[in-house]
C-alpha cells in the first residue's frame, strides 16, 4: 500500500484516514521536535487535525496550531519550525481529506522523507513517548498576517483595480480578499465565506468558473481571481470575463519575475519553449517542481493547473502571492492584451478509469503511433514533429490522464482518440 501521491496523502474521509493521521502524527513527532499545523475549511479537517496533533503530542513532540489557513500560509509559517503539516485534500471533492507535509523552506517532503513516514505508518512501528516527556500544544497566531506582510514587501500598495475573488469557500477566503484590499483594490467577493461543502467545484478549471466569468463582466471588473480549496492554486479571468489558460499565465508570470529558465511539468504547452524560455520538465505534481527548483536554483516554476512557485518567498506553490502579482500586472496592462501576445495551440485533456490497464502492454500499443521519441519522466510522453501526447496515471485518483497538444485541433483530437482506443485495447 502506498500512502503518498503526487501531493501528499488524499483519500475519502473515514475511520481509516483517522487511523492513518494518528500514525503519521506519531511518526512526525518521533522525527521532528516542533511542528506547525494548519487546516482548510473542509467539514472533516478539524477532526483530522485533532487526530494528527494527538499523535504528535503522544510521540513527545510539540506542535503549534495555526488554525484555518491556506497551504502556502502554513508552508511559510514552517520556516519557524522543524516541519509543517497541512490538513487538506487541496482541490479534491469535499468528501476527501488528507495531509501535506512541509520542510522549513516550504518544500513538500521529498521522496525519501515520505518513504520514511510511510514505512513507519505501514509497519505500525510508531510508539508513544513516556508520560514524563509529553508536552502540550500551543496556538500559533498571526500566520495570515505574516504571509500578507511578506507578500506586500514585493507588491505595491496603490493598485486601484476592481477585482472579483472566488475562493471556492476554501482557506483563501481569509487571506486573498484582505490582501488585495490592503493593496488598494476594490474587492468583490464570490464564495468567500469558509464552507466545507464547497459552493462550487474546488478545482479552478474553466468549466467550474462560469459564475466568476459572468460576475467580472457584470461588474466591469479589471480581473477575476479563483483559488482551489487550500489556496495553493490561482487562476485568472481577464477584464472581458475570459479564462486565461494556465500555459499563458505561466509565461506572463515568468516574464514578471524576470525568469529566463522555468521549471514546469511534462504536460505544459510546447509554446513555452517557442516563447524563448529554457525549460526543465518534471513529473506532474507541484512537489516535483519544487524539488527541481531547489536543486537548480531557478527563479520561477509552476504547473498549468494554477500552481505557481516563487522561491524567494517559499518553495510551496503560493496562490495568494500569485494573486497579488497578477493584479499588479493587470494595473499596468490589460490581461487580454498580454494573452494575445502569446500563441495558444489546441490542447485537449481527458481521463479514463485505470482499472485493468496493463502498463507494459500499453507502452507497446502507444509506440504503434510512431513517435519521434518517447519520454518516461511521468507515464509516457510521445513526441511528434507537430504535436505530443502524454498518457500517465493520476497521482491522486484511480484514472489514466491523457493530454494531447498539436498545432491544429484536428491533430490533437486524433491523438486523443487514438490513445483512448489503444488504452481500451490494453485492458
Amino acid at each position: 500500500m502506498k500512502l503518498f501521491g503526487s501531493s501528499g496523502i488524499r483519500i475519502p474521509f473515514d475511520r481509516n484516514l483517522l487511523s492513518i493521521a494518528l500514525k503519521v502524527g506519531l511518526a512526525l513527532g518521533s522525527r521532528y521536535e516542533s511542528i506547525v499545523v494548519g487546516r482548510d475549511s473542509r467539514t472533516s479537517s478539524a477532526a483530522l487535525k485533532n487526530t494528527l496533533t494527538g499523535g504528535i503530542l503522544a510521540a513527545g513532540a510539540g506542535y503549534a496550531d495555526a488554525g484555518l489557513v491556506s497551504t502556502p500560509t502554513l508552508a511559510l509559517a514552517a520556516r519557524n519550525f522543524a516541519a509543517g503539516a497541512m490538513i487538506t485534500a487541496s482541490h479534491n471533492p469535499p468528501e476527501y481529506n488528507g495531509i501535506k507535509l512541509f520542510n522549513p523552506d516550504g518544500s513538500a517532503f521529498d521522496t525519501d522523507q515520505q518513504h520514511e513516514i510511510e514505512e513507519m505508518v505501514l509497519s505500525d512501528s510508531t510508539t508513544c513517548a513516556p508520560w514524563q516527556k509529553i508536552v502540550n500544544g500551543t496556538d500559533y497566531t498571526g500566520a495570515i498576517e505574516q504571509h500578507i506582510k511578506r507578500i506586500r514587501q514585493d507588491i505595491p500598495s496603490d493598485i486601484n483595480l476592481k477585482v472579483v475573488v472566488d475562493a471556492a469557500g476554501g482557506a483563501a477566503c481569509l487571506t486573498t480578499p484582505r490582501l488585495l484590499q490592503e493593496m488598494g483594490c476594490e474587492v468583490i467577493r464570490l464564495n468567500c465565506d469558509p464552507d466545507g461543502h464547497f459552493p462550487r467545484n474546488s478545482e479552478p478549471t474553466e468549466a467550474n468558473l462560469e459564475d466568476l466569468m459572468s460576475l467580472v463582466r457584470e461588474t466591469g471588473a479589471d480581473i477575476g481571481i479563483a483559488h482551489d480549496g487550500d489556496g495553493d492554486r490561482m487562476v485568472v479571468v481577464d477584464e472581458n470575463g475570459q479564462y486565461l489558460s494556465g500555459d499563458r499565465l505561466l509565461i506572463i508570470l515568468a516574464r514578471e519575475m524576470g525568469a529566463s529558465e522555468i521549471v514546469t511539468t511534462v504536460d505544459a504547452s510546447m509554446v513555452i519553449e517557442e516563447m524563448g524560455f529554457k525549460t526543465s520538465r518534471t513529473r506532474v505534481g507541484d512537489s516535483f517542481v519544487s524539488q527541481a527548483m531547489k536543486k537548480q536554483a531557478c527563479q520561477f516554476g509552476g504547473e498549468p493547473c494554477g500552481a505557481w512557485v516563487f522561491p524567494q518567498v517559499s518553495l510551496c506553490p503560493d496562490g495568494i502571492y500569485a494573486a497579488a502579482r497578477i493584479t499588479a500586472i493587470a494595473r499596468r496592462q490589460k490581461l487580454s492584451e498580454l494573452a494575445r501576445e502569446i500563441p495558444q495551440f489546441p490542447l485537449i485533456r481527458t481521463s479514463v478509469a485505470s482499472n485493468g490497464i496493463q502498463a507494459s502492454r500499453l507502452k507497446s500499443l502507444l509506440e504503434s503511433l510512431e513517435p519521434q521519441s518517447v519520454i518516461e519522466t511521468d507515464g509516457l510522453k510521445l513526441n511528434f514533429s507537430d504535436s505530443w501526447l502524454l498518457v500517465r496515471p493520476s497521482g491522486t485518483e484511480p484514472v489514466i490522464r491523457i493530454t494531447a497538444e498539436a498545432r491544429d485541433k484536428a491533430r490533437a483530437r486524433q491523438l486523443c482518440d487514438e490513445s483512448l482506443r489503444l488504452i481500451r485495447e490494453g485492458k
